[in-house]
């Protein structure tokens, strides 16, 4: 028993030591790598839709609290917000939807891509909070954890992009609002 409270405390000091901390913390190998691992993992629970939910609950959730937000921003009328998931007619599991009442020319785009909004939300964080954080390698595993979560749940789906393409006169009128904000940039 003591050698394996010695083994333990041994690889304790290790993993909390500053040389550690700062090669894992500046090696983008084991960024990319532990990013695929949390992936793997997470493909890994899609043999069972409860487990593969619970999963998926913190990204699904931000993923439509951000379609939700901007509709009800831009007069969509949210009429229904899920998280749970369930089967569509094509027998493919659908993780979360939000169902709007009011969906025109101007509010389709915003509200169809609202998740991209995620990505400045992450952007954020590491810029102002990942410098902040104690050096851990528990912070830092738990920081890459959220920051996967933002980055994958902040990219539309098909069925976002396919409600974005609906209305050409309100894809037309954001293109040229986002053509002439890069020009002004």
């Amino acid at each position: 028993m003591e050698i394996i409270q010695q083994l333990y405390f041994k690889i304790s000091a290790f993993l909390s030591s500053e040389d550690f901390l700062q090669a894992v913390f500046n090696n983008r190998f084991y960024l990319i790598l532990l990013v695929v691992f949390l992936m793997r993992l997470k493909y890994a629970t899609y043999r069972s839709m409860w487990v593969s939910a619970l999963v998926n609950v913190p990204g699904t959730l931000l993923h439509e609290l951000m379609h939700y937000l901007v509709g009800a921003f831009l007069n969509a009328r949210p009429c229904n917000f899920t998280i749970l998931p369930r089967r569509n007619l094509e027998g493919d599991y659908v993780m979360g939807s939000v169902g709007f009442q009011n969906i025109t020319f101007y509010n389709a785009v915003p509200a169809a891509l609202a998740p991209l909004l995620l990505l400045p939300i992450g952007f954020y964080l590491n810029r102002y909070f990942l410098p902040n954080m104690v050096p851990t390698l528990l912070n830092y595993v738990l920081y890459v954890l959220l920051q996967t979560i933002i980055v994958e749940n902040a990219i539309p789906s098909r069925t976002d992009f396919n409600v974005a393409g609906k209305y050409f006169s309100g894809v037309m009128i954001y293109l040229i609002l986002f053509v002439c904000l890069l020009l002004m940039l």
